[in-house]
């Protein structure tokens, strides 16, 4: 049997016979157990009634958090000219087009957003083996591949958060840190769900928004009351 420490101990007890909250009581539950020597990421994980493997099911999409993500953001932009130095000036980290591309071809990923103007995607396009494992391909459908790079670099900076359902029918994202205050963590988990509900693929059938879960980075999880949340 499992040995736990006296924090995760006394978590797992304050988490005991609880389920199904509401998510101001899950959210209160969740910041008032973290308790980390740093500021622990409020996790949410959605499991879906969704087989990723059909088209007509895959669930994508992106979501501005009203109250950010608390989190730093490394954005690199494959642009030139006029394009390149909108990038730079809008904050990007890393700016660029063929020496972008054998940078990353060379292993050195240093970044969390990539965002690509579309006559640059034949360069991209080339690294799709790389880039596409680790959900950072520039797409149309996110508003990762357009001439506007300004916006996109702004909105990857300021807390927009891009999800995509993986393979047993779950979306994870983070949804703001332990240190922000429980109306500001409310807000963003019920903004997030929202925004994978109106993703709902055409395919889905039955019960699509089957279960949710919210923990700290290093503390147990809570379910969320599904209905009550949409319901919001």
């Amino acid at each position: 049997m499992a040995k736990y420490g006296k924090r995760t101990t006394a978590a797992r007890a304050e988490f005991a016979g609880k389920e199904n909250l509401s998510v101001e009581e899950a959210v209160a539950l969740v910041k008032s157990n973290a308790k980390a020597k740093f500021d622990e990421t409020v996790e949410i994980a959605m499991n879906l009634g969704v087989d990723p493997r059909h088209a007509d099911q895959m669930v994508r999409g992106v979501v501005t958090l009203p109250n950010g993500t608390g989190k730093t953001v490394r954005v690199a932009v494959f642009a030139r000219g006029p394009k390149a130095e909108e990038a730079t000036a809008a904050g990007a980290d890393i700016v660029g087009a063929e020496d972008l591309m054998e940078i990353i071809q060379g292993g050195k990923i240093e970044f969390d957003r990539c965002i690509a103007t579309p006559d640059m995607m034949p360069i991209v396009g080339r690294l799709g083996k790389v880039l596409g494992p680790r959900n950072l391909m520039p797409n149309p459908k996110v508003g990762t591949v357009t001439m506007d790079v300004k916006a996109a670099v702004e909105a990857a900076k300021g807390g927009e958060v891009q999800f995509k359902v993986e393979k047993a029918g779950v979306i994870h994202a983070g949804v703001g840190k332990a240190s922000f205050g429980e109306a500001q963590l409310v807000e963003n988990v019920k903004a997030f769900v929202s925004a994978v509900q109106k993703a709902k693929p055409t395919g889905s059938k039955g019960s699509y928004m089957k279960r949710i879960n919210l923990s700290s980075t290093m503390g147990p999880g809570v379910s969320v009351d599904v209905a009550g949340t949409l319901a919001d």
